[in-house]
This record gives C-alpha cells, structure tokens and sequence, in this order.
C-alpha cells in the first residue's frame, strides 16, 4: 500500500525500489502505541503492506481479531486497511514477535517495532534505502535510536537506563528481518519471557548460521516512558535471561553482543558479607559481625553513591536510590540463582534450514553490524 499519490519525484529525489514489508508491533495496549502508529502514518514513503499489532495482554482471549477497536486500540485511518490484530497470550514480547511475524504473510521483510518508539519524520524512505541496500546474506538492517533526555537537568537513574538503549546491538525497538532469515532459525525463542536478551539471542543465532547484520540510516526515537519508584529492583530479573544466554551461547556471549556486564560480582560480595554478619551474630561473634556489617554496609554505600552521583540528587532520587540499593543485590543474586535452577536443562534451539543463508556473489566479509550506507 502507498500513499495518495503526489507529482513525480525528480530524478535526483527519486527513492529506489523498496522489497515489501510489513511492521510488527507488540503492545500492552499502552497509550504511546497512538504516537508510535500516527508518526508511521505521517512519514513520507511506502506505507507497509500489512500492519499486525500483537496484543499481548493476558487478560484478553487468544484469538486473532481483524479489528482494532474491539480491542480497544486507536489506529489512524491511513493505516486501518492494512491493520491486523491478534493475541499474543500474554507470553511476553518474544513470543509476541513470533506470532506477529508469522501471521503478516508471506512479505520478505517483517519490521518490528516497539510500541513506545516513535518512527523519525522520514523513517519510511529511509527504510526503503536501509532494505534496498541489504546484500543477500543480510539478516537484518538495525535504526538509529536515540533517547531523549531532560535538557534542563541531569537524567534519573531510570533515564539512564533507558538511554542505554542508544548505544545498544540489535535492539528490536526498530530492527527489520528478513522473513526467509527469521525462518531459517526458528524466530525469537519463547523462553525469554521479558523484553531483556531475547533480540540478543536471535541476532546471536543468526551469525552463527552464516547471515550478516548491518546497521541502517533510518532514525527512531524512544522516549522514556513512566517508570514507579521500583522499577530498578524489578528489571532484576534479567539476570536469570543472562543465565539463559550463557546455557545457549558459551560464556563469551557477553563480549560477541559487545553487552555490558554489571555489577552481578559486587552484588554478591555485598549479599554476601551481609549473610555473613547475621551468621556472625548468630554465632556469637560480635567482632567478625561488625567487621561483615562494615564491608556490607560501605559496598551498598558505594552502590548507592554510584547511582545518585550522576543523577539529579533531589530528596526523592536520593531517598529512592538508597532504598532500592540496600535491595538490589540481594535481588540480583537471587533471580541469577533462580536462573540456574530453571535453565538448568536448557538448549539451543534447533535450526529449520541447517544450510543457512545463500551463497554472495562477492568476498565474504566480516559478519558483524556493518552500515549499508556508503
């Protein structure tokens, strides 16, 4: 589908043949999915073919529904023809993905899309250039993110948190994939429940079986959406999907998804010297117990000035940032045990075409986030 049509592109502005595609959008029914949808009906360009929103609240059945107001969510017109709606089951965001991809029909490019990023004012032309671009061997073709931050003051933590999606690889929040490439390994696995690790593990499956990634032109933002005062304890709980990563791909996935490591050590240097003061104490030993207590308490010192340093140090970051330091290790190490007990039987998932992507006509190059710009 393409938009009304205007007087003929010069020859000079003339945008080359694009592949068909079509948009992949999860959602929890969010009111920032009406931004993200009105800004891709805005862009100059081809509009996609087909447009499926994943509704993947679990209170909701899990039949596919042709229109999106019976589920309650605001599609701009120009859109709606193209417009389907299914459920996602509330299974999480990969799973999600999944049945987005499968159900958009056989187009060869499936772009997904979170429902909180805003596509940039000419997103559409520049996919047409990110695709056109894309050699035969090419899985995906990554956006630009950018995060908007507050001019006016430094960010919170949980702004810099969201910020760090940036500088992130691979990141889904704008990736486009190759129908035939998402096949060929299977889609995104089921077993990561959060939006945490599950595009790393996809793109990691993807190199392994021969495609390349690259980075595109087109430019995407993502604002930070509101947040309670705990969320920080809550995204805890990625540290058993990292649990998960290292069942699938070795330990040097950390350094292959070029992914940061955390402070996962210093967690359990400071739970640790925590258990031991209440053993100490226990135990009669008062000594050893204030000696455990102090090197708890200055490791959760430390933590929490590392926290509010950067931050904008009002009386609610402080207060926030002290609470929720003196819980984070604790929580950290517990869902990083709990992750070995889960996956403790975990394996890759099994390739559909063990062949892999077709041959180039070129050298082989280096398979890593190359840009398909000149």
């Amino acid at each position: 589908m393409t938009r009304p049509a205007g007087p003929p592109p010069s020859d000079a502005h003339r945008q080359p043949a694009v592949p068909d595609y079509a948009v992949v959008i999860p959602t929890l029914g969010r009111p920032s999915l009406r931004a993200c949808l009105e800004a891709l009906a805005r862009t100059p360009g081809p509009l996609p073919s087909r447009l499926v929103l994943v509704d993947d609240r679990n209170t909701l059945d899990t039949a596919g529904h042709a229109d999106p107001r019976a589920r309650g969510l605001d599609v701009p017109a120009l859109l709606s023809p193209v417009t389907t709606v299914v459920s996602g089951g509330g299974r999480g965001p990969a799973a999600a993905r999944n049945a987005g991809w499968r159900a958009a029909g056989p187009v060869p490019w499936i772009v997904f899309l979170d429902d909180d990023v805003v596509p940039g004012p000419s997103w559409a032309e520049d996919l047409a250039r990110d695709l056109a671009r894309a050699g035969a061997r090419t899985a995906g073709v990554s956006a630009r993110i950018s995060v908007p931050l507050p001019p006016d003051r430094r960010p919170t933590d949980w702004e810099r948190n969201t910020a760090g999606l940036a500088t992130a690889r691979w990141i889904t929040a704008d990736l486009a994939y190759r129908r035939e490439a998402l096949e060929s390994v299977g889609g995104f696995d089921d077993r990561f429940r959060r939006a945490f690790r599950e595009d790393a593990d996809l793109a990691l499956r993807l190199l392994d079986a021969g495609w390349d990634l690259a980075a595109g032109d087109r430019r995407t933002s993502h604002p930070v959406r509101p947040a309670d005062r705990w969320v920080s304890l809550r995204t805890q709980a990625g540290n058993a999907d990292d649990v998960l990563m290292t069942r699938l791909h070795g330990r040097d996935w950390w350094e292959r998804a070029a992914a940061p490591r955390g402070r996962l050590p210093r967690h359990f240097a400071v739970t640790g010297a925590a258990v031991a003061a209440a053993c100490c104490t226990a135990l009669g030993r008062p000594r050893a117990a204030a000696v455990c207590a102090s090197a708890w308490l200055a490791g959760t010192a430390e933590f929490a000035w590392a926290r509010v340093a950067p931050g904008p140090r009002t009386r609610a970051e402080v207060a926030v940032m002290a609470a929720t330091s003196v819980l984070i290790p604790p929580a950290a190490c517990w869902h990083w045990l709990r992750g070995l007990w889960v996956h403790r039987r975990a394996r890759p998932m099994a390739r559909q075409h063990p062949a892999g992507p077709p041959p180039e006509a070129h050298p082989a190059r280096a398979r890593t986030s190359e840009p398909v710009s000149s």
